[in-house]
């Protein structure tokens, strides 16, 4: 039924242990602005200099392109301090699952909001590669916008010669990981291992909940 499997990384695929939500937060707050719950929620899943622009305006001040770079690149060292001290882990039965996937003969790739020089070593750290582990990585740096454009996943289909959006499940742990998937066309699943609470992903549009990647393949079969 489906041929390629678009997931996202920090809070789906792998654990991070908050490590982006703080960073971000933190960029944010050192701007000056006051970053709101609900807002940082709101923004989790889009590529981080979006984010951090539209967390900026909303905690009350005006961005500007060097205040902007200078959050994400504060985001950028935060974040590596935080792996560094408690380094991410892939999620139980996350890589198993992905496993029997592809052995199925399913594509998977992983998409993210994060940009080339945060995913390569995240990737690194619990030790993913393409094609060994994986079939394709879209990350920000290859598209022109993040989520929740569909581009990351359009652009994860041409990198597995997949051609058909109805055969395409996009699975995530934020509310812009569904949006993402609705606006590409895609099959859309959000999964509860991140830090988006179950309410917040039933009541966007959505396909179906899970409760981790893990349950991917026992799902798919489901709807056999």
């Amino acid at each position: 039924m489906f041929h390629l499997i678009a997931l996202d990384i920090a809070g789906t695929t792998i654990d991070d242990h908050g490590a982006v939500y703080d960073a971000l937060r933190t960029a944010v707050e050192e701007t000056g602005a006051s970053v709101a719950a609900e807002d940082l929620q709101t923004w989790m899943g889009t590529d981080k200099v979006t984010a951090i622009s539209a967390l900026m305006r909303l905690g009350g001040l005006e961005p500007d392109e060097a205040t902007v770079a200078a959050a994400f690149e504060r985001f950028r060292v935060v974040l590596a301090e935080s792996y560094a001290t408690h380094p991410p882990q892939i999620i139980p039965g996350v890589a198993e699952a992905i496993a029997r996937l592809r052995g199925d003969g399913v594509k998977v790739a992983l998409t993210t909001g994060f940009s080339d020089d945060v995913v390569e070593p995240l990737l690194a750290s619990v030790g993913w590669t393409v094609p060994q582990h994986l079939d394709a990585v879209v990350t920000t740096s290859d598209v022109p916008a993040g989520r929740p454009a569909p581009y990351m996943i359009h652009r994860a289909m041409a990198a597995t010669g997949v051609h058909d959006v109805r055969t395409v499940l996009a699975a995530g742990d934020t509310v812009v990981d569904l949006q993402a998937a609705r606006n590409a066309g895609a099959y859309a699943v959000g999964v509860l291992t991140g830090l988006t609470p179950r309410a917040a992903l039933e009541g966007a549009d959505h396909d179906a909940i899970a409760d981790s990647v893990a349950d991917l393949p026992t799902l798919i079969a489901g709807l056999a």
